[in-house]
């Protein structure tokens, strides 16, 4: 069996009786990087042996582990911190089970996108994670245009100097809304800088980003935007938003339709105004 285990994301306390029984008990501890796994193992005084299961040797391992799990190996999957296979390659293990009629179970424990949406004091009906923003422009701005109608809390992670960036990117996309950045989430000096974007910026731009982030944007406001847009369309005549219609290919019919569907009025109204 493959046993998914959660681990601390930052303090050692977090680590569950399940976790430790499991992590001894296994043969085998496929770890993101040895080296972070080691310190967790040496603390609670494990000895199972360790092998390195990551982003870049995922294809091969994988196989290897696949081929360990069918010969009646049990094997633990951990992380460098929280829950595996969310954002790590841990999920490209599990599929490769459920692809070879292998056993699967989750030790449950910690991990930072429910830590911090908790933490940040914006709403937790409904929300969605994003982890981090694609690096690539054209698909970053698939993501981040989005965000302008997203009601649902909204929650990523980044990394220090692409902090201050991201942040920007939100404030463009996004506009000036709510927003929680979290770091060293459950250790000693865990900190919460909550409020307007625009805020938030000014606070890092003074103050230099140190530690992994965690960002709790507030869901958009519907009805606010629907009245920015009222606002905008009102700001213009009847004829010229008739012939941004017009613009865009619409025959003048359904111009005049949608130009009386947009500001509430009669398409009688609208057609006298154009017509004169």
């Amino acid at each position: 069996m493959l046993y998914i285990c959660g681990t601390p994301i930052g303090n050692m306390e977090d680590m569950t009786l399940r976790a430790i029984r499991v992590l001894e008990e296994v043969d085998l501890i496929a770890a993101e990087d040895t080296r972070q796994s080691v310190k967790l193992l040496n603390h609670f005084n494990i000895k199972t042996p360790l092998t390195s299961y990551h982003e870049h040797n995922k294809d091969t391992k994988g196989k290897q582990l696949i081929n360990m799990l069918k010969d009646g190996k049990n094997i633990a999957l951990v992380s460098d911190a929280g829950m595996p296979a969310i954002s790590d390659p841990g999920e490209d293990l599990v599929k490769l089970c459920y692809e070879n009629n292998i056993e699967v179970t989750v030790v449950p424990g910690p991990t930072a996108v429910v830590t911090a949406l908790v933490l940040s004091g914006l709403s937790t009906r409904s929300y969605i994670f994003e982890g981090f923003l694609p690096k690539n422009k054209k698909q970053r701005q698939e993501v981040l245009s989005k965000l302008k109608l997203e009601t649902r809390t909204t929650v990523f992670y980044e990394a220090p100097h692409h902090l201050l960036s991201t942040l920007k990117d939100l404030l463009e996309y996004a506009g000036d809304r709510l927003i929680a950045v979290e770091r060293e989430l459950t250790k000693k000096h865990e900190t919460v800088n909550k409020g307007k974007i625009s805020e938030i910026i000014s606070h890092f731009e003074q103050n230099e980003p140190k530690g992994e982030f965690v960002l709790v944007l507030e869901g958009a406001n519907v009805e606010k935007l629907k009245a920015e847009e009222i606002s905008k369309i009102q700001e213009t005549s009847i004829l010229e938003h008739f012939n941004q219609y017009i613009s865009q290919g619409f025959d003048e019919k359904t111009a005049m339709k949608q130009v009386a569907k947009d500001r509430g009025i009669g398409k009688r109204d609208v057609y006298k105004e154009i017509k004169g």
